[in-house]
């Protein structure tokens, strides 16, 4: 069973490996991004779509984390 897990782990990453190659290769537009006034230098479309992609990897569970630690601590003093 494990070998099965493993196999079906490393089909799906190449899986994504591929995608992602094949979403930047489809994507070569330049784009240049403004935000708040600041301007991004002009770069493919690609990369901010996956830059924004990882940094919502990254806020989401953080912000998972934190609401957990809320919910132990209102029901650690509420134990108390």
């Amino acid at each position: 069973m494990r070998m099965l897990t493993r196999v079906l782990t490393a089909i799906i990453a190449l899986l994504l490996i591929v995608s992602t190659i094949v979403f930047v290769l489809e994507n070569r537009q330049i784009v240049s991004l403004v935000f708040f006034g600041w301007s991004s230098p002009e770069l493919v479309l690609a990369v901010p779509v996956i830059v924004a992609l990882l940094i919502g990897m990254l806020i989401g569970p953080l912000l998972g984390w934190s609401v957990g630690l809320r919910k132990r601590r209102k029901q650690s003093q509420r134990s108390v």
